[in-house]
């Protein structure tokens, strides 16, 4: 299955390491950040769920739900966590997916034969609170993801559902953003009183 940007993104009811959830249900008004890892116990993996619990604040500031995944049972993710908070210096406190049927990761399209055909890899999705995804990346088993690149763009997206605008290259909280070209200079006169740099007709850029 092929899951696109502007898809829903798919309902399931699981065990996790915080009882039964079903997916929709759990995000409810929220954002989530699902994620999925090879396996437990596995250094890049732990690293990287240190790395979340230690952002939790940073998450919930903007409204996120991290969910992990990895292809394991409960009862390894509740030992696996005892390394990650002991390891990485953290409280792990979001859920995390027991997916030991590999039947989220291939609903998610998280396998890939390629790499592994029992593990999946290191997939990212964004989920509004539509329950749309509006964001998907996937590394190699071997790289660690980039956090700040994750929260960077949930602030990009967050700010263009609220401004109407797009986020350039580099883009960070604070720099100046594009008024898309489908907004005319007509009605962006309403929408972005404080003015613009119309750098070319199809380039305009403006603070928020």
């Amino acid at each position: 299955m092929t899951l696109r940007l502007g898809d829903t993104a798919p309902d399931f009811t699981v065990e996790t390491t915080q009882g039964k959830i079903t997916f929709h249900e759990w995000l409810g008004d929220s954002w989530a950040f699902f994620f999925s890892h090879p396996a437990d116990f596995t250094p890049v993996c732990t690293t990287e769920m240190g790395r979340t619990a230690q952002l939790s604040d940073e998450f919930a500031k903007r409204n996120v739900k991290p969910l992990g995944l990895s292809t394991d049972t409960v009862e390894e993710h509740n030992k696996w966590i005892f390394d990650v908070n002991d390891t990485q210096n953290t409280t792990l406190n979001f859920p995390i997916v027991a997916d030991a049927d590999l039947s989220i990761a291939k609903q998610y399209d998280m396998i890939h034969p390629g790499e592994s055909q029992t593990a999946a890899v290191r997939s990212v999705f964004i989920v509004d609170p539509n329950k749309k995804i509006r964001l998907t990346l996937t590394y190699p088993m071997s790289v660690g993801r980039n956090f700040d690149e994750i929260l960077r763009v949930i602030d990009a997206l967050q700010l263009g559902d609220a401004k109407r605008v797009a986020t350039p290259a580099d883009w960070r909280p604070g720099d100046d953003v594009i008024i898309p070209p489908s907004i005319s200079n007509e009605e962006a006169k309403d929408i972005f009183p404080q003015g613009w740099n119309e750098i070319r007709p199809y380039l305009r850029t403006t603070k928020v």
